[in-house]
């Protein structure tokens, strides 16, 4: 018999933090190996400003405010390009310096979440190699997709324990002419945004205290080496991931909660390749109707590309059959960008998204038909050869 949403709810409720359930501090270990002699660590760089950012069982996680490698997402890239660029955006808007890495590959996460035809050595190699990357270019890394985020950090928990995996990866590394690199800290882009929300809300433009708002925490955030994930006691009473809602929060925004909130957005890898429409019944049943029944928020949030992806691609075929569906979805980033003053084609790249957004973007305060109308000028400026591409300076970054 399936377990009742109500049981689940209840067990959710709260937890305790028993000190038997916290994991050791792997920096210890880190630091250890590397003195070693079996692996480099990459520190932040020294002059670089900090903020220490709590985590599920207490252990201060520091985040870098700038000189920030940027880990690119290939699904952001590919089908939501408006989430990258916001990301950047809002780090130039800011005045933060970063580096667009040209060498990086992906984190081939869909091998071993989805289709199981990689193995241990190969997958930390990948991990690895792109670290080895970053570390040759003296910046930081900062990962985009959650789900490389969960990969990389079951990496490292692999190779901090496994002495014979480490060495398969060092010979793999060693014929790439890099060295065995892992970063003091893994970072996700949307723990950078919590740690700077105050300053994104300092460069508000736009009012969102009539917006109203649903988060969906992504699983491979908060769900993977649980320990590492951003919880705020002043965020849900630390009840939960702390991420998305802290940030829309602090831009003005009434964040509701609804029942299934722990769900899985209904992506999961593997039955997004061979059952597609479980994946949609899930994203649509599950998780959309049960916000617009029990919340009916003006905007879903969520801060993984799949997550992005799913809640709001899967609603067309719901409209169809007249289900209670029909709300936008985006990242955090891009709803943080808008709230900036970015533009919402241009920057954020709302026509790549199915759902429609534009009741949202009059309640923000935008006449999307104009900035439509600003986006084509662009575009046929483009087609008639005039321009090879736009810049950040066109968009005021």
């Amino acid at each position: 018999m399936p377990i009742p949403v109500d049981v689940i709810l209840r067990k959710k409720e709260r937890f305790v933090r028993d000190p038997d359930r916290v994991p050791p501090d792997f920096h210890e270990e880190l630091d250890r190996l590397e003195e070693a002699g079996e692996l480099v660590v990459q520190r932040i760089p020294e002059g670089v400003e900090v903020v220490e950012v709590p985590t599920k069982y207490g252990r201060p996680k520091r985040v870098p405010k700038s000189h920030l490698w940027h880990h690119k997402s290939c699904g952001q890239c590919g089908h939501i390009p408006g989430y990258s660029t916001s990301i950047f955006w809002v780090m130039r808007k800011l005045g933060y310096d970063y580096h667009d890495p040209k060498d990086q590959t992906s984190c081939t996460a869909w091998n071993y979440y989805a289709s199981a035809t990689s193995n241990d050595a190969a997958q930390a190699a990948v991990a690895v190699r792109n670290f080895a990357a970053a570390y040759e270019t003296g910046y930081f890394p900062l990962i985009h997709c959650g789900t490389s985020y969960g990969h990389y950090k079951e990496v490292r928990a692999e190779l901090l324990e496994h002495a014979e995996l480490r060495a398969q990866v060092r010979r793999v590394l060693e014929r790439l002419g890099k060295p065995l690199v892992l970063p003091e800290e893994i970072v996700h882009y949307s723990e950078w945004f919590y740690a700077l929300r105050h300053e994104i809300a300092a460069r508000q433009v736009r009012d969102f205290s009539g917006i109203a708002v649903t988060v969906h925490p992504a699983c491979h955030y908060y769900k993977l080496v649980e320990g590492d994930a951003i919880y705020d006691p002043d965020v849900y009473g630390g009840q939960r991931t702390a991420v998305v809602t802290a940030l829309a929060e602090a831009l003005g925004a009434e964040v509701r909660t609804y029942s299934t909130w722990f769900d899985c957005c209904g992506f999961g890898f593997r039955h997004i390749l061979v059952q597609r429409d479980f994946t949609r019944s899930f994203a649509t049943l599950r998780k959309i109707e049960v916000m617009k029944e029990e919340a009916d928020p003006d905007v879903v949030l969520t801060h993984d590309t799949g997550c992005v992806t799913t809640l709001d691609k899967s609603q067309f075929a719901a409209q169809a059959h007249d289900r209670n569906v029909g709300v936008a979805v985006m990242s955090e980033a891009q709803f943080a960008a808008l709230a900036m003053g970015a533009h919402p084609f241009k920057v954020c790249q709302l026509h790549w998204h199915s759902a429609n957004y534009r009741p949202l973007l009059e309640k923000m305060g935008i006449d999307w038909e104009a900035a439509w109308a600003e986006f084509q000028e662009d575009v046929e400026r483009l087609r008639r050869g005039e321009r090879e591409y736009l810049t950040w300076e066109d968009v005021d970054a």
